[in-house]
């Protein structure tokens, strides 16, 4: 064409849904200088499902499994900040093998988040094939929650006053089919003869090799990294004015977590260092997770080896909280009342109000909870770590190209369950 080329226009343009756990809700409006974001508004859609009022018209215990459907990458740590808001209030104190027993699995979901951070996080950018090899690793987590509370995914395995049953003896087997001979079946049955320590512990042996295995694909990877580095800056005076807590406060060399700063559980009996990063941007969020894989992993290793050596009660022998034995609920009609009272009524909880946070995988899940000395909360108010985050996608993305958007959402680690709730 001759004559003059015409002004580039500036454009609005919708973006996404496109990230796996946006669920076709979050929608970005773009305003685009060719393809250099100027500033952007994500909305959010409709997910809304009113978990904090539905919380207030149950007992305490019937909304312990709202709790894992908010992060559902993250379910027992969304748990552990609901019963310890509960038992803050109750004033009571679980025994230490229900403690070991939370902190270990608090650590298995933070390595499953990761891993599901992980894998979609390199499909978004293009890497193909760290999306099996971490599904590979997730399918042996999910089989310890399913192995503790019979669900792959929301378990409701925390209870006020401790864990829902102690760890299984023997872990379940795969069946034989018509697909697969016996050596096969062998083979996918080897980690699986003794108990679910046992199945953990081999985990932990093999699981670094397997972190290895990932950073080989991506860390040194050119591609990786001219996706990533200097993609999505955020300085540490920006990281804590925005509210930032978890790995993306840490990307940005803010050595903040909450699991050292304001301890829960047994963790102040637990050795681990925290990852920090230097540049705060991509690169280094997705250098700070892959580390905390690893620190997790150490964690895992310390309770499993406690756990091995100190048996001992997981729940506390109160029937005004727990069930009482199902063989005693049979055959003593004080046991009956206790197990009827409880599943229908629940347990009345003194009037208060607490504040009860923990470093969940993706930064700081905290749950406010106010009682008015009846038998389900007052009100429930829910601090959910991505949403702050997902408010900076604005000031994150400025500037950026608009293939740089997908890198941005991907560090952000978002699961619109606990964002819109």
């Amino acid at each position: 064409m001759n004559g003059p080329m015409t002004e580039i226009r500036n454009y609005t343009m919708n973006f996404g849904p496109q990230h796996p756990a946006a669920h076709g809700v979050l929608r970005v409006i773009m305003e685009m200088d060719g393809e250099v974001i100027e500033r952007l508004d994500p909305h959010i859609g409709l997910l809304h499902r009113a978990t904090e009022k539905l919380a207030e018209s149950k007992p305490y215990n019937h909304s312990i499994g709202y709790m894992d459907r908010l992060d559902y990458v993250s379910m027992m740590c969304n748990e552990h900040a609901y019963v310890l808001a509960i038992e803050s209030l109750l004033g009571v104190v679980p025994p230490i093998r229900a403690q070991y027993i939370r902190v270990m699995f608090d650590e298995i979901t933070r390595i499953r988040n990761h891993l599901m951070w992980l894998g979609a996080h390199a499909l978004d950018i293009g890497a193909m094939a760290v999306f099996l090899y971490a599904f590979r690793e997730r399918e042996d987590l999910m089989d310890c929650y399913e192995a503790v509370s019979g669900a792959r995914m929301h378990a409701t395995y925390y209870r006020p006053g401790g864990v829902y049953r102690d760890l299984p003896d023997k872990m379940p087997l795969y069946q034989r089919n018509d697909r697969e001979g016996d050596k096969g079946l062998a083979a996918r049955n080897e980690d699986r003869s003794g108990s679910l320590l046992d199945f953990i512990e081999v985990f932990t042996e093999r699981f670094p090799a397997c972190v290895d295995e990932y950073e080989t694909l991506l860390t040194d990877n050119r591609i990786w990294k001219q996706r990533t580095v200097d993609i999505g800056i955020v300085t540490p005076e920006q990281a804590l004015q925005l509210g930032f807590t978890g790995p993306m406060l840490r990307g940005s060399g803010v050595e903040w977590d909450l699991r050292k700063k304001q301890p829960y559980e047994v963790y102040d009996r637990m050795s681990f260092d925290i990852p920090v990063g230097v540049t705060g941007d991509t690169y280094d969020r997705y250098l700070v997770r892959m580390e905390e894989m690893r620190q997790s992993n150490r964690i895992v290793c310390q309770c499993v080896d406690w756990l091995r050596s100190n048996p001992g009660s997981v729940m506390l022998d109160d029937y005004k909280l727990s069930p009482p034995p199902r063989e005693e609920m049979k055959e003593d009609m004080e046991s009956l009342i206790h197990h009827f009272k409880l599943f229908t009524e629940g347990y009345s909880v003194p009037p208060g109000q607490v504040y009860s946070a923990i470093e969940a995988p993706k930064g700081e899940f905290g749950i406010f909870l106010v009682s008015d000395g009846a038998n389900k909360p007052y009100r429930v108010k829910i601090r959910a770590p991505g949403f702050p985050h997902l408010a900076a996608l604005d000031e994150m993305s400025r500037g950026h190209m608009l293939t740089d958007m997908v890198a941005i959402i991907g560090t952000q680690d978002v699961v619109f369950g606990e964002i819109d709730r």
